[in-house]
């Protein structure tokens, strides 16, 4: 729980407050940015919800938060940011919400399809809480968990244990040794059914893959969008296998039509096939150039 007493003196006067242990993750700022904006290496209030849906939001981005850093001072039905989750981002696409310090605050996303389909697939583990549990358990439970890399697994065996999943990651992110059930291997593309495909994206780390349900690209770290450049980015201060190579794994998707990126970290974008493709080759040149 937030602590007043840890309270970061930029945020504005006022019910809700972040506190000095805030990671600078972004979720509260995505979720709710009537009320957080950063400052520094933090996020803070910078205005107080005045209407019910910013303080559902406010409440929203209370629970998703991965250290507890944000805080309210008055009484709240906290069931109103709890019970949001998973929140949906479009169509059977779904935000879980309850984020994870171990994953950094990395976003978790649930695809909900029909069992004659394959069931529903967790992309990457939230924070492992018996209400989210309870609420994907009520729309169809998990039937795959596909991990893009080993950074963002945080509680995926209590997540797996839970509802009996299989779970799907690259052998060279240490699938083998985390008891990982279908293992990756290489670098060609992996057809899981009729509407998902693995695509593996080494760079970020060895073993890093995003995964294309239909036109809904799911990026782990590989792939963002950046709201200053205003286009799609990588992140190169955390290539921690090799920037080049993270590079060329870009120029691969541009052999495929994707008209969302729903990223572990950094923005979630949509805009047209056609558009996307000219932000991915203004990222991969704006790459290159670093190289």
């Amino acid at each position: 729980m937030a602590s007043i007493q840890k309270r970061l003196p930029e945020n504005v006067p006022g019910d809700f407050f972040v506190d000095a242990t805030c990671i600078d993750c972004d979720t509260c700022r995505q979720l709710a940015p009537d009320t957080f904006r950063e400052q520094g290496e933090f996020s803070v209030v910078y205005h107080q919800p005045d209407t019910k849906d910013q303080a559902r939001l406010a409440l929203m981005s209370l629970v998703a938060c991965p250290t507890g850093s944000i805080g309210a001072i008055e009484r709240h039905d906290f069931r109103a940011g709890i019970d949001a989750f998973p929140f949906r981002i479009h169509e059977n696409v779904y935000f879980c919400g309850f984020t994870a310090e171990s994953s950094f605050g990395a976003w978790s996303y649930l695809i909900v399809r029909p069992l004659a389909a394959g069931g529903n697939v967790l992309v990457d583990s939230p924070r492992f809480s018996s209400r989210l549990v309870k609420r994907i358990a009520e729309i169809g439970g998990v039937s795959t968990m596909f991990l893009t890399h080993r950074d963002d697994v945080a509680d995926h065996r209590r997540f797996a244990g839970e509802f009996g999943c299989e779970r799907i990651m690259h052998m060279a992110d240490g699938a083998r040794r985390l008891g990982i059930e279908r293992v990756v291997e290489g670098e060609e593309e992996l057809c899981i059914g009729d509407d998902l495909l693995i695509i593996p994206t080494p760079g970020h780390t060895r073993g890093h893959m995003v995964l294309l349900y239909n036109k809904f690209l799911f990026t782990g770290d590989h792939l963002a969008w950046s709201l200053e450049r205003e286009s799609l980015t990588a992140f190169r201060s955390v290539a921690w296998y090799s920037w080049p190579v993270q590079t060329r794994s870009m120029e691969k998707l541009l052999n495929y039509e994707f008209e969302w990126v729903l990223p572990g970290h950094g923005r979630i974008h949509h805009d047209t096939c056609e558009n996307m493709r000219l932000h991915l080759k203004r990222c991969i040149a704006w790459m290159q150039a670093r190289d």
